[in-house]
């Protein structure tokens, strides 16, 4: 698919997170915006999936383990035919299975069931080493918040990764600085990341995370690294592609109202 077409997706899928969290009133823009290009590469170029047998073993798997960024999670399988876009407008409701954390057993696409930050990258090893053991070519791809990587639990799965060399499996840091109580730096300072993954084994690459090209790219070095798993550290904004969610912590957790999401999808649909 060329970048223009991805680039189209990337903004349906923004869209559509503006959307669901005004009809909401709640839930996570700024993180899901975030990875909204993550996302369209992973689904519309990289990934091994069948949308008419989401089950499917042999397909690829994506944990997000950011779980709260589910709006993002959400648009992107929507788009790619998991359900109906209409659904998306149940976001957060009684009885809807889009809730603000994914759940593998109720909503067609999501691959595992996350929201209790920390864990999500011990779950994909899981799943990497279990393909790895079954002889199984699926890759396994995991989404982490910086702001995770202040979880103990994180760096114990680091160490995995790296100990049963699961080379399919990669972790994408949604490097964007910032968390719910402010910049990462005041809050328990993560840096140097790469620096970090680099010191347990892993293959390192840092990116623009907004840059499809440069996230493809990054996705085609990892499938020829052998023997050790792949960290694509992606530099990006949260909030991005809304003026006033960009780099602001306060729009972490907040739905916008109205006139914000009429001021957001002007902006983001430019001069449709």
């Amino acid at each position: 698919m060329n970048i223009e077409k991805l680039k189209d997706i990337a903004k349906d899928i923004r869209i559509d997170i503006i959307e669901m969290l005004s009809e909401s009133k709640s839930g996570h823009p700024g993180g899901s915006l975030s990875i909204a290009d993550i996302l369209t590469v992973l689904y519309f170029e990289e990934m091994n999936v069948k949308v008419e047998e989401p089950k499917w073993e042999d397909r690829d798997r994506l944990v997000l383990s950011k779980g709260h960024a589910a709006p993002g999670l959400y648009a992107a399988l929507s788009e790619k035919g998991y359900f109906p876009k209409e659904e998306l407008k149940s976001l957060r409701k009684y009885k809807s299975r889009l809730q603000g954390h994914p759940d593998m057993n109720k909503t067609s696409g999501v691959d595992m069931s996350t929201g209790s930050l920390g864990q999500g990258l011990s779950v994909a090893n899981g799943i990497a080493l279990s393909g790895k053991l079954d002889k199984k070519d699926y890759r396994v791809y995991t989404i982490i918040g910086d702001g995770e990587l202040q979880e103990g639990q994180i760096w114990e799965a680091v160490m995995s990764t790296a100990h049963y060399n699961l080379d399919n499996l990669v972790a994408f840091v949604d490097l964007n600085g910032l968390q719910i109580d402010g910049s990462n730096e005041e809050v328990m300072n993560v840096n140097p990341v790469d620096k970090k993954f680099e010191a347990f084994g892993w293959n390192v690459l840092v990116i623009d995370g907004h840059n499809l090209e440069e996230i493809k790219e990054a996705l085609d070095k990892a499938r020829g690294i052998k023997g050790k798993p792949t960290a694509i550290i992606a530099k990006t904004i949260k909030g991005k592609g809304v003026s006033f969610m960009e780099n602001q912590a306060s729009w972490h957790g907040t739905a916008p109202n109205q006139e914000q999401k009429i001021q957001a999808l002007n902006e983001l649909k430019g001069g449709e």
